[in-house]
């Protein structure tokens, strides 16, 4: 049968001393990811108060008057850090400009992770005490969680459980909270967020409980993506579909906007992109390629990969 909703999940079997629960869980969350791409995580690390918390801050910065907001809005990053403002980005093909504004959190490294690369510095919100340090204290949550879904991945795809933990730490990962405004007037081809799929290796977002998020089926249908108040949606990204051969499946995503009588109210989401570092290689995995499936990508590391989709989304000039 097909499915109307995603598979719900529950990160606290895969913690479990069980191995038949922990068994289980890699099972349920590979199978989802071969079939449809995403799920519903309870029991997740970001606990209600630091979600609730994170709103308020968040919330009160897109509040800020636009002169306010614009001054965070810092040329030459490409949009890796602080304030991008409305229309900027759009979906790959598309013109139409999103209708949404957003803020960018990235990673503060370990004094220890021995990257190749530079990370810009998180941009610091002088009007808002709290806002960067909960920003942080949520990116860190959101990571850790990340971390233990790839090692259950690992585990699915038949790699050592912790393959994955060495380039997802400290790696390149992007907190977005987004602010998708009131709709006043009919939109003209826009939509809240364009069909898309994700470049990262996976996106772990709160706040779709809100509605609007719906999933491409394999059978070209759109489905609502309906998680319950305390779960994360949590979905593959190119690069990870890229290194399991399209195994574990990318799947095209879009956010709709609402029924009229519903356009007065804003939106706010906050996906967690989580990226490894740039040396990270994507080739496809020796597990994922047999007969049926020969290898269907170029060698690339995940910092040429994000490179060039960035020039193809709009954020880097060629």
């Amino acid at each position: 049968m097909a499915m109307n909703n995603i598979p719900s999940v529950d990160l606290a079997d895969f913690l479990s001393e069980d191995p038949n629960r922990k068994q289980k869980f890699v099972e349920e969350i590979g199978k989802a990811y071969e079939d449809i791409g995403f799920v519903a995580l309870k029991n997740h690390f970001l606990d209600n108060e630091l979600e609730e918390n994170l709103y308020k801050e968040v919330k009160s910065f897109f509040a800020l008057p636009l002169e306010v907001k614009k001054k965070y809005e810092i040329e030459g990053l490409a949009g890796q850090r602080g304030y991008i403002s409305f229309g900027k980005e759009h979906a790959k093909g598309k013109k139409e400009g999103d209708l949404k504004e957003f803020w960018h959190f990235g990673q503060e490294p370990a004094e220890d992770a021995n990257l190749t690369e530079k990370y810009p510095e998180n941009v610091q919100v002088s009007e808002l005490k709290d806002f960067n340090k909960v920003g942080m204290e949520a990116y860190r949550m959101l990571e850790k969680t990340g971390i233990y879904v790839l090692r259950a991945l690992a585990l699915y795809i038949g790699l050592e459980e912790h393959y994955f933990d060495h380039w997802a730490s400290n790696g390149n990962s992007i907190l977005r909270p987004i602010h998708y405004p009131p709709i006043t007037e009919e939109p003209k081809g826009a939509v809240r967020a364009g069909a898309h799929g994700d470049i990262n290796l996976i996106t772990l977002l709160m706040g779709a409980s809100t509605g609007g998020l719906q999933v491409l089926r394999k059978d070209g249908e759109w489905i609502d993506a309906v998680p319950q108040e305390d779960e994360l949606v949590i979905n593959v990204g190119d690069m990870l579909e890229r290194h399991t051969n399209n195994k574990l499946r990318s799947t095209i995503h879009r956010v709709i906007n609402p029924p009229k009588e519903q356009w007065s109210k804003p939106r706010y989401s906050i996906p967690f992109f989580m990226h490894p570092r740039s040396e990270m290689r994507l080739d496809c995995l020796e597990e994922c390629i047999d007969e049926e499936n020969p290898k269907q990508y170029e060698d690339i590391t995940a910092g040429d990969f994000l490179h060039q989709r960035l020039v193809e989304i709009g954020l880097l000039k060629k």
